[in-house]
């Protein structure tokens, strides 16, 4: 059969939380396909017995989606149409989904979204932090050390940073935020986003971490982080690395004109590598 002849993959949000979220789209198309894959089949089916959905369930997820995905691209080809659905929200959003929806487009069947609930802008919409210009960063490193050095390299980033983080880690990461970011700087805890312990609160960033460490509910379901984008003001310490790489970069390399204006400022390697690189764009 040819791709034009084949079934559709459909891309399907689900809700994540309340369950009056399910847009009548999202429910028919559900309805209608001959499967439906999912991230975790027995959660799944929950929702789908709620809103009488009795289409067939297949499992897809992190460690079989390699190999999963071959096979549903084969019953697609065999002119089956399939909807794609997370545990909770819009899939692909650090969820499975990504191998299989490449792999459905390289052999050029439709791929069809039917949008709905997404944790990531539903926080960012209510957050009252700047929501112009953001980057998803998805889940930190669960270990200090990795945390800490990602954290540091968004540090100067402008625009405004979406984190999804466990409960258990919550805390350390908050810590670590106020550390590198700044405690002035400010963010948002948007957590349970449309569930009965809806919590949404936006503070200086060790105002929130003092807050959250008082109340124990604050450390308990699924959270969002959000954290406002560096200001462009340009510091002391920043206009003297400047001053440095502009006398280093026309004589030398970039790394090793990075690594000198480094040790000359006393500041990151890894910041002045990424000013260099901005200032030979100039």
């Amino acid at each position: 059969m040819t791709a034009s002849q084949a079934g559709q993959l459909f891309v399907v949000a689900t809700p994540i939380g309340n369950l009056n979220d399910f847009s009548q789209r999202a429910i028919d198309t559900l309805k209608i396909v001959d499967l439906i894959a999912a991230e975790d089949t027995r959660h799944s089916k929950l929702l789908l017995q709620h809103f009488g959905i009795t289409t067939p369930l297949q499992s897809l997820h992190e460690h079989n989606e390699q190999q999963r995905s071959e096979l549903l691209l084969q019953r697609l080809l065999a002119g089956e149409s399939i909807a794609l659905i997370s545990d909770a929200g819009t899939p692909l959003i650090s969820d499975p989904g990504y191998r299989l929806v490449s792999l459905v487009k390289s052999q050029a069947i439709q791929v069809v979204p039917v949008p709905g609930s997404c944790a990531l802008i539903s926080a960012l919409s209510v957050s009252g932090v700047a929501s112009d210009r953001f980057s998803f960063e998805g889940f930190l490193p669960p270990k200090s050390a990795a945390r800490r050095q990602q954290l540091s390299q968004l540090k100067n980033d402008q625009h405004t940073l979406i984190f999804y983080e466990s409960p258990r880690r919550l805390l350390d990461t908050l810590k670590d935020c106020a550390e590198i970011f700044g405690p002035e700087r400010r963010g948002c805890l948007a957590r349970e986003l449309t569930k009965i312990h809806e919590t949404i609160e936006t503070r200086p960033l060790s105002e929130l971490l003092e807050w959250v460490a008082g109340d124990a509910n604050q450390q308990r379901g699924e959270c969002v982080l959000l954290i406002e984008g560096a200001s462009d003001a340009v510091t002391a310490d920043e206009q003297e690395m400047q001053r440095v790489l502009s006398l280093l970069l026309p004589e030398l390399p970039v790394k090793k004109a990075a690594a000198i204006a480094a040790g000359i400022t006393g500041g990151s390697k890894n910041e002045a590598y990424q000013l260099a690189l901005k200032l030979q764009q100039k």
